[in-house]
């Protein structure tokens, strides 16, 4: 019987989101391909640096803690997706085992975009700091976000994860941004979401992300009926400029997937960045990279290339 994925979360990283591959890249640009071999043959067995999506990947496969079979029957699955060759990828599958991160798929191929692999993996979520990489999956309708390079990669002793997501572009579809970008009024906005109220925004790329992380925290809650004195690990909050009378319609849409999460700023055009430097999530997906230099240096910070934003 193969193994099947469908009941997972699954998430696929390029080794670009999970370390730091800056020097081995200006390696490949310095000295090409035959250089690029030898210098990570050379250093096979050197760990590589942490990258800025790091932190996420390990916190959320520590979440496998609650299935009922965490070994065989996971919850979470991360799946490595690689431009590398399997030859020259062997320093990263040393560096995955190095850091104790339990991925036990990878797919290697030679210089060519994975990303065309992942719905036949069911990945909810694809992870790269590859621009072209990203921009060629959401072209496709493929759920992805470019890695931004980040100072914050810093590892705490708890094991809480908190991850924050933008509204529109990412979580749901560009119908509202369209209206804002065509009329540049905040009048007309309000108008046509308060006449549409009652009318669920489309999915975003990131909706099915959400949806499984959201099923993830349904099974805390369920522990913590059973093991009162466990405590809740994952939160999940929405950061977006939608500010009255707008917030309706966005908190109905949730509502309509049976979706609550446990923060939600509404904050009108206030800079994100000064929420999230409280907030401090691990991860954070914007469709907009005017919004991401801001909470760059307090988040690892995910652009998500979607919807009008980006034309």
């Amino acid at each position: 019987m193969p193994y099947s994925l469908d009941e997972r979360l699954v998430i696929g990283v390029a080794s670009s989101a999970i370390f730091d591959l800056s020097a081995c890249e200006q390696v490949f640009l310095d000295k090409g391909e035959i250089g690029y071999r030898e210098y990570q043959k050379a250093r096979v067995n050197d760990p590589l640096p942490l990258g800025a999506a790091f932190p996420f990947v390990k916190r959320i496969l520590g979440l496998n803690d609650l299935s009922d079979d965490p070994h065989g029957d996971p919850l979470i699955e991360i799946v490595l997706l690689s431009k590398n060759d399997p030859d020259t990828g062997i320093r990263v599958l040393k560096s995955i085992e190095h850091y104790g991160l339990a991925v036990n798929r990878a797919i290697f191929t030679q210089g060519q975009s994975p990303y065309e692999y992942i719905p036949a993996l069911n990945i909810s979520l694809f992870l790269s700091a590859n621009q072209k990489d990203v921009a060629g999956a959401i072209h496709l309708g493929l759920p992805a976000g470019q890695v931004l390079a980040s100072k914050s990669v810093i590892e705490c002793n708890d094991d809480a994860l908190r991850i924050a997501f933008d509204f529109d572009g990412v979580i749901v579809d560009d119908e509202a941004e369209a209206v804002m970008h065509t009329t540049n009024d905040l009048d007309c906005f309000h108008e046509y979401e308060a006449k549409n109220v009652s009318r669920p925004l489309g999915p975003g790329p990131l909706r099915n992300f959400l949806m499984r992380i959201i099923r993830i925290q349904a099974i805390e809650e369920a522990k913590k009926l059973t093991v009162p004195e466990y405590r809740t690990r994952l939160r999940v909050s929405i950061v977006t400029a939608r500010g009255a009378p707008a917030h309706i319609r966005a908190l109905n849409t949730l509502s309509s997937w049976g979706v609550t999460v446990n923060d939600a700023f509404f904050l009108g055009g206030v800079d994100k960045g000064k929420i999230l430097g409280i907030l401090r999530p691990h991860i954070f997906f914007d469709d907009q990279m005017g919004h991401l230099k801001s909470t760059a240096p307090f988040a690892s910070s995910v652009h998500v290339p979607f919807g009008i934003k980006n034309v």
